[in-house]
């Protein structure tokens, strides 16, 4: 199994629909031990059991835009593991509001609660728990095409999406010398709680499964598995990277 005796911690975990589940799911198959975050009971009350059937020894409250809370749940993990060798990053929001319409209109309140959420979080995780982290550890985040081109009613979430992706490559460099690698997945459309927020969602889903070379969209299990490449270490020479799990619709042109 390609990831045993590695202990995971996997941050955005809503239902199981949602892609952190598929790489929980993924991770299991492949021996890890699993951690999940939550935030506030109301989502304990949905992660919990999806904990309880992954075999998860682990969770705990953290708010990724709470210092305090991300300290403190760092230290939770200290306290039960006193290592993490993979750490996920599922982690994204934005007003419904910004996720339709003209990117313009983006409110500042806006652009600054997307930005926190869905980009700066991956930087406070990686600062307070690169303490934890084992020689080789990999961390991974979940970006989308609407980094790098513009994607109808996307908006807001695109630029976040292309901050993360900047951070990537920046904390790349400076985990590096530890030994720790950095990437992140560009996942195609999938169904999920965040995907329902976004204007004309339905209309992206058929043009995947029009344009792309595989002729059909990807699943959570897809992502799952390019995730346990990552996390592996199949995937020891890789950091920094942007790996595509999209059926190759981001190779297509006119």
């Amino acid at each position: 199994m390609l990831l045993k005796d590695k202990k995971a911690l996997i941050f955005g975990v809503a239902n199981n629909k949602s892609i952190a589940y598929g790489i929980a799911e993924q991770f299991k198959a492949h021996g890890a031990s699993l951690a999940f975050s939550y935030v506030g009971e109301p989502l304990k009350k949905r992660v919990a059991p999806i904990s309880e059937e992954l075999g998860g020894e682990l969770i705990f409250d953290c708010d990724v835009t709470d210092d305090d809370q991300i300290r403190a749940a760092a230290e939770t993990v200290r306290e039960k593991w006193g290592r993490v060798d993979i750490l996920v990053h599922s982690v994204a929001f934005a007003n419904r509001d910004d996720l339709q319409g003209r990117f313009i209109d983006t409110s500042r309140d806006g652009f600054k609660l997307a930005l926190d959420v869905s980009a700066y979080s991956l930087t406070a995780l990686c600062h307070t728990f690169e303490s934890l982290m084992s020689p080789g550890a990999s961390v991974m985040t979940l970006s989308y095409y609407g980094a790098q081109k513009t994607v109808t009613n996307y908006n807001v979430m695109g630029v976040a999406k292309a901050a993360l992706e900047a951070s990537v490559r920046y904390l790349a460099v400076d985990l590096g010398p530890s030994g720790i690698r950095v990437n992140a997945i560009s996942a195609g459309p999938i169904k999920t709680l965040a995907a329902s927020g976004i204007s004309g969602f339905k209309t992206i889903l058929s043009t995947i499964e029009e344009k792309a070379p595989l002729k059909r969209n990807v699943t959570q299990t897809d992502v799952g598995k390019a995730s346990v490449f990552l996390a592996s270490d199949l995937s020891s020479g890789t950091t920094g990277e942007i790996i595509f799990v999209d059926a190759g619709f981001n190779i297509v042109g006119v």
